[in-house]
Formats: C-alpha cells, sequence, structure tokens
C-alpha cells in the first residue's frame, strides 16, 4: 500500500511494473542488467484517488499523462532495481502529495486611495524629471 496522504492511499496492485537496460555507471554488468524502473498506473480509472485530485493533478502533470490517461514514469538513477522501484514511488508519492494541496484562492481586491496617489505622484515626478532633460527649442 503506497501512502499518499491520510486520505490517499493506492495499492501496490494497481501498479505495472517493466524493466529495460539502463544507460550510465555499471561498469561490465550494465549491458546484462534489467535496472531500469518504468512504473505505469491506469490514472484516469483508478478508485483510490478523489476527483477533485485528479484533476490538479492533470493540471500540474498532463505531459506525464498518456492519451488513455496512463500514466508512466521511469527511474534509472541507480544500479539496483528494487532502488529504481522505490524512487519511482517517491516521485510519485511527492507528485500526488503536491496535487492533493488544494490552492488558496485569490480574493479580488482594489487599489487603496493612498496606493493610486502615490502611484500617480511617482508619474509626475518621473515625467518632471524627463522634462528637464529636454533640448530648449526642441526639433524643428
Amino acid at each position: 500500500m503506497l501512502e499518499v496522504t491520510a486520505t490517499i492511499r493506492v495499492p501496490l496492485d494497481e501498479f505495472t511494473w517493466t524493466f529495460a537496460r539502463s544507460g550510465g555507471p555499471g561498469g561490465q554488468n550494465v549491458n546484462k542488467v534489467a535496472s531500469k524502473a518504468v512504473l505505469r498506473w491506469d490514472f484516469e480509472n483508478t478508485p483510490s484517488v478523489p476527483p477533485a485530485v485528479k484533476t490538479r493533478f492533470k493540471g500540474l502533470y498532463g505531459s506525464r499523462l498518456t492519451t488513455e490517461g496512463e500514466l508512466v514514469m521511469s527511474s534509472e538513477l541507480t544500479r539496483d532495481q528494487g532502488r529504481n522501484r522505490e524512487d519511482c514511488l517517491e516521485k510519485l508519492t511527492a507528485m500526488l502529495r503536491a496535487a492533493a494541496v488544494v490552492p488558496k484562492l485569490r480574493r479580488a481586491t482594489r487599489p487603496t486611495k493612498g496606493s493610486k496617489r502615490r502611484r500617480v505622484a511617482d508619474k509626475r515626478r518621473a515625467s518632471a524629471s524627463k522634462a528637464g532633460r529636454k533640448v530648449p527649442g526642441g526639433e524643428d
């Protein structure tokens, strides 16, 4: 069971794992051992994630989803297949936690009278200093 938050728990049997040969360091072993872990998860049809979190997840990480709604991620960080699996699960947990946070709604406000006055005064001051740089007589 992958525990993301108190309300989001994903059973590990929802994930499909494939393994491939990894690039990077590994010496003679690199051509023999399939240490790269590829995680596939049917995100669109999972009952483990609430609909609101799914919507936010799609907005944040939509590029990681296939057209069928399947999440694909991989890790080839280490030489060990087990640690690469753990790395994939850690990445997924972090992504789901980020999507689980409800964004704070922005309340529309108006500028105060004082801030409007200060802005106009600053504009006048800047205009006056630029006007003082003009050559008398202007361009003919």
